[in-house]
This record gives C-alpha cells, structure tokens and sequence, in this order.
C-alpha cells in the first residue's frame, strides 16, 4: 500500500524548527558551527545537503510512502508510484528486505528521485538508513536520540508523521 502525504510550507517551517531546536539540545550553538562539528562526525552531512533536502519536501509537497508485507512487492510497488509521478519516495523498515529496497532505488534514480526511510525507532536504525542510501529520516513518533543524532549530522529528520 502507498500513502502519500502532502507537505506545506509550514510543514518545512516545522521541519527547520525541529532541526533547530535538536541542535541546541546537543549542544551545537548554531548552524554555522555545525559544518565544522558535523566533520568529525560518521555518516555526517553538509549544511547543503540539509537545506537541499529540505527544499525539496517543499516543492514536491508529496512523498509515496510503501509499506508492503511481502519483499517481492516492494520494487512493484514504489516502480508503480515512480512511474505515476512520485519525485520523493519513503521506504519503510516494516516492508521485508527494506534498506536492499532502499539501496536499489537510489542507485537507480540517484538525483532524479529523492528517496528516504521511515519507521525508524533507534539510531541504530537511522545509522542503517543512511549507510544503505537514505536521504532522509522519518520518525513514527518524537524521538529525542534519533532527531538528535540527525540534527548533528546534518540529516533531515521528520519526527512523529503517524
């Protein structure tokens, strides 16, 4: 199945708000120390990389979201909401095989369709997200270490879309 949810420009406003206030809780004073303290960091992205995705959420407004029981289903699935359109594509860690999913689709659309993960509960997971080629995090509900840990990497995180 494939939900679609529809982001505003209050929706991106949230979401530089929520990044915000996640790098003032780890103790990062503003977005301009964070280049320099991201460096250090595994798995860290630029400040660019942040606002592109960022950006992109608010002139695309709609992301599929493929949630299938089935490993087999999934490629079918997100290949149909592509081909229908879809510029942003979320794939959750419920669907069998997900981050090899994840991985496949980036590879393949790279540029083209900005492709992330969502039900990500642990930093753990947000850790395997990015390593398999997500662009973006999507939390199911508020998450103070995993938005945290996105926060300090410069990973565009979007907590509690349940």
């Amino acid at each position: 199945l494939t939900q679609v949810y529809q982001f505003t420009r209050r929706n991106k406003m949230a979401l530089r708000l929520a990044a915000r206030s996640a790098i003032r809780a780890t103790a990062i004073p503003s977005r301009a120390l964070s280049t320099a303290a991201v460096s250090d960091l595994d798995r860290a992205k630029s400040v660019e990389n942040f606002e592109a995705v960022l950006n992109k959420f608010a002139e695309i407004r709609a992301c599929a979201v493929l949630r299938t029981a089935t490993s087999e289903a999934c490629p079918k699935a997100m290949q149909a909401a592509i081909d229908g359109g879809f510029k942003i594509a979320e794939f959750t860690l419920t669907t069998p095989d997900c981050l090899t999913h994840l991985s496949d689709f980036r590879a393949k659309y790279d540029g083209d369709v900005m492709v992330g993960c969502g039900t990500i509960l642990t930093t753990e997971d947000a850790e395997n997200a990015i390593d398999a080629g997500s662009e973006f995090i999507i939390t199911p509900v508020m998450l103070p270490d995993v938005i945290e840990w996105c926060a300090a990497r410069n990973i565009a995180c979007v907590p509690g879309c349940q």
